[in-house]
């Protein structure tokens, strides 16, 4: 074994948005994870007196297990009240662990969430983590999937992420869903252990297309795309109605629904995980995952925000960074 296979694993946590729940969903998920990863090494990414205050004066620290990396706010951060010169701090700490990542320092990322508008509203142009991640990794494609934390957990990846629904059409292509198909394909392999992964593929359409009565799409990019991925040994079937696939029937032998726009499979998925479902960036040169939910404003400060979410990413970090070690 290596020195580097032998180091603990090195996981860094950004905080988000000062105003929302990420600094106390921290706090409160470390608590767990050092219990269930006692051989990991946790690097928190915010400022210390933030973190400290939102902790209850006590943070989770446990000997070198835990640590906190100091990034100065710009103003004093209150509980649901976003401020805009805060902005530039929250991508700050984003990029210092993405960098951290890139170098080798970290071996993982997990993400709180953040307030796009509070970055836009600092001057900087900002569509999303996903997106973020891509462009400062130079990854010319990467998809969004989200999971539950079940026995076998329920995955849904993307084929588009954050566009109007009009746009999603012309986003498809069939170069494109092959290449989203062998992503999945590749990091269920490498980051989860599945040999084999078997991807269920969505139409775009009501009822698929119905034969091209309700559009063309999946004839005409879908089901050539599909083919081409078999042709590559990835087990990709359909495409299917997306409004019967997710029954467990079908699901029952799946690995992963791909579906072809946000809100066509993340309603289902939020519905049956929410607060224990995770989202992960796949395609990335390093791992990434984060929370399946936002700021929650109303929450913050309250002591009421339910940490599971949290817990479960840090859970799926650790666990992908493991796969990547012993592959």
């Amino acid at each position: 074994m290596s020195a580097a296979d032998a180091r603990p694993l090195a996981i860094a946590i950004t905080t988000g948005e000062p105003a929302g729940v990420g600094p106390e969903l921290t706090a409160a998920a470390l608590q767990a994870a050092r219990e269930r990863w006692p051989s990991a090494h946790f690097t928190v990414l915010g400022d210390r007196d933030l973190l400290t205050s939102r902790a209850g004066g006590a943070w989770p620290a446990a000997g070198d297990a835990i640590d906190i990396e100091h990034y100065a706010l710009a103003v004093p951060a209150k509980p649901g009240k976003l401020d805009a010169a805060n902005g530039r701090y929250v991508l700050g700490l984003l990029d210092a662990a993405i960098d951290g990542a890139v170098s080798g320092r970290f071996d993982a990322i997990v993400t709180a969430p953040l307030q796009k508008s509070t970055i836009n509203d600092a001057g900087v142009p900002f569509t999303g983590h996903t997106e973020y991640l891509a462009e400062r990794t130079n990854t010319p494609r990467v998809v969004m999937m989200l999971a539950g934390s079940s026995e076998r957990p329920l995955r849904v990846a993307l084929a588009t992420t954050h566009l109007p629904l009009k746009d999603v059409s012309a986003a498809l292509s069939i170069d494109g869903l092959v290449e989203t198909l062998t992503i999945i394909h590749h990091d269920l392999r490498a980051h989860f252990g599945l040999a084999v992964p078997r991807i269920l593929v969505t139409g775009l359409n009501p009822h698929a297309g119905e034969n091209g009565y309700l559009g063309r799409e999946e004839i005409d990019v879908i089901t050539p795309a599909l083919e081409r991925a078999r042709a590559l040994g990835i087990d990709a079937p359909g495409p299917y109605p997306a409004d019967t696939l997710f029954q467990p029937r079908y699901l029952k032998d799946a690995d992963c629904v791909l579906a072809m726009f946000h809100d066509q499979g993340l309603p289902v998925l939020k519905y049956a995980t929410f607060g224990e479902g995770i989202n992960v960036t796949l395609g990335l040169p390093i791992i990434r995952t984060s929370v399946d939910h936002g700021t929650a404003l109303d929450l913050a400060g309250t002591g009421r925000a339910d940490p599971g979410s949290m817990i479960a990413a840090i859970d799926a970090a650790v666990t992908m960074a493991r796969h990547k070690r012993s592959a």
